[in-house]
């Protein structure tokens, strides 16, 4: 049924809890684990600006910085995938920048995958607002099956 399974992950245990979910489908359906980190880059990598500037209050990300989340995140989501790989699922993993909900899209286009499964944090209040956001965003423009899982209370 599923081939293909894309999960985002925002490095929180609450965005793993869809792992065990994922586990058992793809052990029934013999499905391939995409796992996906995508960070959102509200301004450009080292755009000069001058104080007087539009915009110029913005953060200023440098490489070095941009390469070392990279680095960490490619860590986590290895951790991840091996720990998957040894359950003897078929698991890549994937880094990537853009909107987040765009890119998760995109990257599902891309891969070709049968299934996106998340989490949901699925608590009211602003700690509740970026990935359920996120979740209700996918929610929307999603052209493929979707699964949500409501993560528990009890984790970060």
């Amino acid at each position: 049924m599923y081939k293909k399974i894309l999960v985002p992950l925002d490095g929180s245990e609450r965005a793993e809890a869809i792992l065990s979910h994922v586990e058992e489908l793809a052990c029934l359906c013999s499905a391939r684990i995409i796992l996906l980190q995508v960070f959102e880059l509200p301004h450009l990598v080292n755009l000069p600006r001058k104080p007087d500037e539009p915009y110029s209050a913005l953060p200023e990300l440098s490489v070095q910085t941009l390469q070392k989340q990279t680095a960490a995140a490619e860590a986590y989501l290895a951790e991840r995938a091996l720990a998957l790989r040894a359950q003897g699922l078929q698991t890549e993993y994937r880094v990537a920048y853009g909107p987040i909900v765009a890119t998760i899209l995109q990257t599902a286009d891309t891969e070709a995958v049968d299934l996106i499964a998340m989490a949901s944090h699925g608590r009211g209040g602003l700690k509740g607002v970026f990935y359920g956001s996120v979740a209700a965003g996918v929610l929307q423009r999603v052209d493929r099956p979707l699964l949500i899982v409501r993560a528990q209370n009890g984790c970060d």
